[in-house]
C-alpha cells in the first residue's frame, strides 16, 4: 500500500474515532419543549400561572412559554433566571441564600438574578442549558423548575 493510501486511512481513522461518538446530550428544541411541558404540567397541578424559558449552553432562548394569566414581567425574570443558571451553572437560589446571609456583593455580577427559579441543566457534569420559571413566590418558581428537570429522561 503506498504512503498516500495510509495516510487517508489514518486520518479517516482518527478523524471517526475522536468525533461524533460520543454519548453527550445536547439541547435541541425538542427537549426543551418536554422541559417546558413538564414545567407547565407541574405549575397547573397548583394552578401557577408562571413564564418559562430554556437557554441553550450559549444562553441563547430555546423555548418561550407564558401560561395564560401570567404577567408580562415574568417574561424578562424566567429569561434572566435561566441565563444566571446557565452563565454561572448553578441554581439561582445560591445567589439568593447568599445574597440573604449578607452577601451583598454578588448583586454587582453581571448577569445574576438572585432569586430562586432558575436551574442549569446538564448532562453529567457538562451545562446544556437553563430553565428560568417566574410568575409565583420564588420558592414555588424553584419546585416547578425542579419537577421539570426529573421528569425530562
Amino acid at each position: 500500500m503506498n504512503i498516500k493510501k495510509r495516510f487517508l486511512i489514518a486520518v479517516l481513522f482518527f478523524s471517526f474515532s475522536s468525533i461524533g461518538f460520543s454519548q453527550t446530550r445536547t439541547l435541541n428544541l425538542d427537549a426543551a419543549q418536554q422541559i417546558s411541558d413538564a414545567a407547565e404540567e407541574r405549575a397547573r397541578q397548583d394552578n401557577w400561572n408562571v413564564v418559562i424559558a430554556i437557554l441553550d449552553e450559549g444562553g441563547h432562548l430555546l423555548a418561550l412559554r407564558r401560561m395564560d394569566g401570567t404577567q408580562v414581567g415574568s417574561v424578562d425574570v424566567a429569561i434572566a433566571k435561566a441565563k444566571t443558571s446557565v452563565y454561572f451553572k448553578r441554581p439561582t437560589k445560591v445567589f439568593e441564600d447568599g445574597a440573604k446571609s449578607g452577601n451583598s456583593h454578588l448583586m454587582s455580577l453581571p448577569n445574576v438574578v438572585a432569586v430562586e427559579g432558575g436551574l442549569p441543566i446538564k448532562d453529567g457534569d457538562r451545562v446544556i442549558g437553563a430553565i428560568g420559571i417566574s410568575g409565583v413566590t420564588s420558592e414555588q418558581d424553584g419546585i416547578i423548575a425542579e419537577a421539570a428537570l426529573k421528569a425530562w429522561p
